[in-house]
């Protein structure tokens, strides 16, 4: 089995070599480029400021211009990498020359700092979790369940294609998941705060667990050690962002300027084209001339709560661990259905539960990770991935058959006759959207379109994974 693991995780990492050979976000786009340059003059910036001038508009530091608009953790993850890029070529992080600097040696060093994260950080969260799944629920899926999540292109391709660090942040996030399905609670607590301070979008996952660790201190029979525990957790997680945000402690002014980078409300309620609620809504009912941005943040905050309150309130009344996995499936979907400032790649925060839930709805939630690559196709088009996402996604497709079919009786063929479905519409767009220029009158056509549709899914995905919370009689 150990040789099978390390095998699949040569797999995920071979795949992920080959996606960054392609293209990346805002090659040859200037003036602003795209991420690629956004994580690179975060580097530039961090090396050459003192701290505290990391957050703060200045003439060394122009906001407008990829200013930092992640948590303190981000920043130190790129001054750690600004500095080997400095002792690599100072032309990579010089201040104020350096902006949009492109070269096939710069392109080598960034792509091998994201690969140097799956491999230090996300491939052994992800093998720590299968095993922890496994060893919970005394079963033999390991090798299904790591093959599968690391052959997941919506992760590979945003990454290793597209270019960002998520794989930190659900790295992190995939061991406080594990400690949790553990009881390690207070290592679950530990993490979480790390990951929530690596990228502020884990607030999709914050309610879960927030509602489990609340119902474990609450279920404490004397008062004594529900103070106890409480406080524990408490104080791990206080001190965590203590640490980490210390710089910036020192005063209100400063702390509120991060917190102000973190959370920008005058971006409006979405940018591009987004498989989530309010865009479909503004097909037909322009949202920016009925509602300001600040009505609309209030009326998205609603929204999102309301949505994620049934799954997190039965979650703290009945702590069952699929349960568990169940809440962070519906409430990254509430998030990302109906939150502010939502992006396309934000739907990875829902893919990392559904890939664990993949031991007891394969059929399921394989189209769910299937449909949320379709949801995330417009962008991927726009830097040149598309046929890394077709051929990574088919790719996907196939080693699930291989591994669930084998040996299987097919006796879900309800869920397998409407799966094909989705995947034939899925295809067929994709094929229109290549053959089939959008009218002159509508250019963004095929966009909206597979934004829509996607939601629509998205949509019936957060109706089942409620229905499945509430009747799951599974422990």
């Amino acid at each position: 089995m150990k040789s099978e693991i390390l095998a699949a995780a040569f797999l995920g990492l071979a795949v992920r070599s080959i996606i960054s050979l392609y293209p990346y976000s805002g090659l040859d786009s200037p003036p602003m480029h795209g991420d690629y340059e956004a994580q690179r003059h975060w580097q530039e910036v961090t090396v050459n400021l003192e701290v505290g001038e990391w957050y703060t508009n200045s003439s060394d530091n122009d906001l407008l211009y990829w200013g930092l608009d992640y948590p303190p953790l981000t920043a130190y993850h790129s001054y750690l990498v600004g500095r080997v890029a400095k002792s690599m070529d100072p032309r990579f992080v010089k201040l104020h020359q350096s902006r949009g600097f492109q070269s096939k040696e710069h392109k080598r060093f960034m792509r091998a700092t994201v690969v140097t994260a799956d491999v230090l950080i996300y491939l052994p969260a992800i093998l720590f979790l299968v095993y922890c799944i496994d060893k919970t629920f005394k079963s033999d899926d390991k090798l299904f369940l790591f093959t599968l999540t690391v052959a997941y292109p919506g992760q590979i391709l945003i990454d290793n294609g597209h270019f960002q660090y998520n794989n930190i942040s659900l790295g992190f996030a995939a061991v406080a998941v594990a400690a949790i399905l553990r009881r390690r609670f207070y290592t679950a607590s530990f993490f979480f705060a790390l990951a929530l301070n690596y990228k502020q979008m884990e607030l999709y996952h914050s309610l879960p667990f927030f509602a489990f660790l609340l119902g474990e201190c609450v279920s404490q029979k004397r008062f004594a050690s529900f103070v106890a525990k409480i406080s524990r957790i408490a104080a791990i997680v206080l001190t965590t962002f203590a640490i980490l945000w210390f710089p910036w402690l020192k005063s209100l002014q400063a702390a509120l300027q991060v917190l102000h980078r973190l959370f920008p409300v005058a971006r409006g309620v979405f940018e591009d084209k987004v498989a989530n609620i309010w865009c479909a809504v503004n097909v037909i009912w322009k949202l920016k001339k009925h509602l300001l941005n600040d009505q609309m943040a209030l009326v998205c905050i609603g929204c999102t709560l309301l949505a994620a309150l049934p799954t997190n309130v039965l979650l703290f009344r009945r702590r069952t661990k699929v349960a568990f996995l169940l809440a962070l499936f519906n409430t990254s979907l509430a998030f990302f259905l109906f939150s502010f400032q939502v992006h396309e790649k934000t739907i990875l925060l829902a893919a990392l539960p559904s890939l664990f839930l993949l031991k007891w709805w394969p059929y399921e939630m394989v189209l769910f990770l299937e449909v949320s690559v379709f949801s995330m196709l417009p962008l991927l088009s726009r830097d040149e991935l598309l046929v890394p996402a077709v051929v990574s996604t088919l790719t996907f497709h196939l080693l699930f058959k291989c591994f669930y079919l084998n040996g299987r009786q097919s006796d879900e063929f309800p869920v397998r006759y409407l799966a094909n479905i989705s995947s034939i519409l899925m295809t067929l767009i994709v094929g229109a959207s290549l053959t089939i220029p959008a009218p002159s009158r509508f250019p963004d056509l095929w966009p909206l379109v597979v934004s829509v549709i996607s939601c629509g899914h998205f949509v019936l995905f957060f109706l089942w994974g409620n229905f499945q919370q509430f009747t799951c009689k599974i422990s």
